[in-house]
């Protein structure tokens, strides 16, 4: 259904929303969004800006859908786990050895899956503390703040949306939750298990929809991230459609469509939003011409870097924007974000010493 280049572009996308979501619903005047809790005031604004566009009309709009490109990272984890750790058993003939992946012990790859985030995080972590306390107003620090966002397990803490600096960093913690779920429950284990571990995190929602803490709480953590992640564990196994053209368009179209309904209708169908986010996605991946694809296809093998980067960016040039030269400050923060991203990728990618795990 989706291939390696295309799963590689799709991550471009993703970054590209989220890098863009960070600086612009920093801004004052940007719509804010619906991501850890579902606000009607959001929604109302939104409809108002649309309703009398003006030059900001990105902006705003950036703002309040560029976080879905989070359930896109989660979605493209869960079929890249798949396609790594379950194809080659399943299926010899494209070059695995069944029982080849047996031999490593479930702690050994949590380990292997906290130190890949840890070098991820560690270097953009270190990067922002410099810059957030050689610029105006820096963040509090409190021990166990620290402590909990290095051993990555700061979602738990109470309020983590105020524990959590930078704020992009709880992305950390839910993906070593999802790994461990995914390695103790739910490999080489029946698809309706997966199934039943979205309707959980789903059903567990819906009491607390109209307590806002209590769901900001829940939805830091592997609650909300279940559902793409868990779509992207079953279309790596068992989707093997292929996708014509028109195809794509009825399904880009539709599935963009879902999105803008879903996210203002109630907050019922906001929780299944990531779902046309995910079949919107692939769609679009698939209309792309080749040299946009190609274009994405470099944005997605730097994304790591671009994501550990850009909250230390936006702190440095989002006076700009303040200021009131909105676009011009937005501007050179993806220009520079791009440069310190393509000057981090090779540290954050260097090649392992230790061949096993590569």
């Amino acid at each position: 259904m989706i291939n390696y280049k295309e799963c590689t572009a799709l991550r471009g996308i993703a970054i590209l929303g989220i890098m863009l979501h960070n600086y612009c619903h920093w801004l004052r005047m940007a719509v804010k969004e619906n991501e850890f809790t579902f606000t009607a005031a959001n929604n109302e604004r939104l409809i108002d800006v649309v309703s009398n566009p003006d030059w900001n009309l990105p902006v705003h709009l950036l703002s309040y859908f560029g976080h879905y490109g989070v359930p896109l990272f989660f979605f493209l984890s869960g079929f890249g786990l798949v396609k790594k750790y379950e194809a080659p058993l399943l299926s010899p003939q494209l070059g695995g050895r069944p029982g080849a992946q047996e031999s490593s012990p479930i702690g050994g790859r949590l380990l292997e899956a906290f130190l890949k985030l840890f070098r991820m995080m560690i270097i953009g972590y270190v990067l922002f503390l410099i810059v957030d306390f050689m610029t105006p107003g820096p963040h509090h620090y409190a021990l166990l703040d620290v402590v909990a966002q290095l051993l990555m397990f700061n979602n738990l803490l109470p309020t983590p949306d105020k524990v959590i600096w930078p704020g992009p960093y709880w992305f950390f913690g839910m993906m070593m939750q999802l790994y461990i779920i995914y390695w103790l429950i739910i490999r080489g284990r029946h698809w309706a298990l997966v199934i039943a571990l979205i309707m959980v995190c789903w059903l567990v929602q819906l009491p607390f929809l109209d307590d806002a803490m209590m769901l900001n709480r829940l939805r830091y953590n592997c609650i909300s991230g279940m559902l793409p992640f868990g779509m992207g564990i079953l279309i790596a196994r068992h989707a093997t459609i292929q996708l014509k053209k028109w195809h794509c368009w009825l399904l880009g179209v539709g599935c963009l469509a879902l999105v803008v309904c879903g996210c203002l209708l109630s907050a019922h169908t906001w929780l299944w939003v990531p779902v046309a986010i995910v079949f919107a996605g692939i769609a679009f991946i698939k209309l792309m011409p080749e040299r946009v694809l190609g274009w994405l296809v470099w944005t997605g093998g730097i994304s790591a870097a671009i994501f550990v980067a850009h909250p230390a960016l936006r702190k440095i040039f989002i006076p700009i924007s303040h200021r009131g030269d909105i676009y011009a400050g937005l501007l050179i923060y993806v220009i520079a974000t791009f440069v310190v991203a393509w000057l981090l990728n090779r540290t954050i990618h260097r090649p392992s010493p230790n061949p096993r795990h590569p």
